[in-house]
């Protein structure tokens, strides 16, 4: 049997992992300190048993249990917590744990535990380890027939025909991330919440498309509109996720010969859809760019430098920042600049080579053209002006 240990503390994973290795060293016990570990485990290990801890950081406890529980329903969970309050033990029960303890944790109540559902998956082992096996081996069986086919790649002699005749119509949907990192977690997150809504409005399934986009088909039930699985499918990804992404989705189909170009204009319109990101995670990084861009407006401002500084990348965060502020990243750098050169000018001591080394620009001709795209005349004419006593525009 294996269980699995999720604690954010590490003196309580190892403390645990003693005590059911000593008494138990015919199971494996494996560790992770936070859910994005624990997914991993969950998907390259057969776990029996999760004990999981309700606080910790970026997800709950409770939560990844809740959005486990679709694909993992043989897995037995115990909540565990340091505090005894009873709306948490009432969540935890309604998501279908099996035990709550409360720390510190006795060694004989977490033996007594394990013992009792240790015999309970020993004799569910024996009904359903077949049904179960054949079960799995269909699914990843039809979603690598379905990814290759979906993508226009060769699949052989198969016949997808008898595969789609419980879809004589269909909605593809299709969510794509933004990350620079190896994204276990959201991948996860994804093919959970969309499975779950899928099963709840109608019927279909989820394939991987690749390690940042996953693809569902759904039949709808009658009556059902797409945009309700839709809306709610945004709101579980936004409260859920913490990189950007995108949903696409297909009008109603209705031959299945359709599904490879549909799938390719879906990828194709990708490159052209803004992501969506969390509301205030998105302001943030934004606000926090306008006042780095305020402050070092005379240095190097490059879309990559700034977008660094906030940890997005580049695409994504100037499609965020234009988002936010109506205005492209370049177009407020150069307006930040020329308004700043307005009030350099009016100082009569400085040169216009001084006035635009001071403002991030090297090379006078172009500060100078910059300058006049802007506000219609040129640094000198409008210094001129200013010497004159004639005003063209409040500045």
């Amino acid at each position: 049997m294996n269980i699995l240990m999720v604690d954010d503390e590490k003196i309580i994973r190892e403390g645990i992992k003693r005590t059911l290795a000593n008494r138990f060293p015919q199971y494996r016990v494996f560790l992770a300190a936070g859910p994005e570990e624990a997914v991993v485990r969950l998907r390259s290990e057969r776990i029996d048993i999760v004990l999981t801890d309700i606080l910790m950081p970026g997800m709950s406890g409770l939560e990844m249990m809740n959005l486990t529980a679709a694909s993992y329903p043989c897995v037995k969970w115990v909540v565990i917590s340091a505090h005894s309050e009873f709306s948490y033990a009432q969540e935890a029960v309604r998501l279908g744990a099996k035990d709550y303890l409360l720390k510190p944790i006795g060694k004989e109540v977490l033996i007594e535990m394990i013992e009792k559902l240790g015999a309970e998956i020993a004799r569910e082992k024996e009904l359903t380890e077949e049904a179960e096996l054949l079960r799995v081996n269909q699914k990843f069986l039809r979603e690598a027939v379905f990814q290759r086919w979906a993508s226009g790649l060769d699949i052989g002699r198969i016949d997808m025909k008898p595969f789609m005749d419980s879809h004589p119509y269909f909605h593809l949907i299709m969510v794509k991330m933004e990350s620079e990192k190896i994204v276990h977690l959201e991948h996860f997150i994804i093919e959970n919440v969309l499975t779950e809504l899928i099963g709840r409005y109608g019927t279909g399934f989820v394939a991987i498309q690749d390690n940042k986009s996953l693809l569902g088909l759904v039949t709808l039930n009658e009556g059902v509109a797409l945009a309700a699985l839709l809306e709610e499918l945004r709101g579980h990804l936004i409260k859920y996720l913490r990189i950007p992404f995108q949903i696409m989705h297909s009008e109603r189909i209705e031959d299945s010969n359709a599904i490879p170009a549909e799938v390719q204009r879906m990828r194709q319109a990708s490159s052209t859809q803004v992501y969506e990101h969390y509301a205030s995670g998105g302001d943030q990084a934004v606000e926090v760019a306008q006042q780095y861009i305020r402050t070092h407006y005379h240095a190097d401002l490059s879309l990559e430098k700034v977008s660094s500084i906030v940890y997005l990348n580049p695409v994504y965060f100037s499609q965020l920042f234009k988002q936010k502020t109506g205005s492209g990243f370049k177009e407020y750098v150069i307006g930040l600049r020329m308004d700043q050169a307005k009030k350099l000018l009016l100082n009569p001591k400085l040169k216009l080579a001084d006035i635009a080394e001071r403002i991030g620009y090297q090379d006078i001709r172009h500060f100078s053209q910059l300058f006049r795209k802007k506000f219609g005349e040129t640094p000198s004419e409008f210094r001129q002006k200013q010497d004159n006593g004639v005003t063209k525009e409040p500045i």
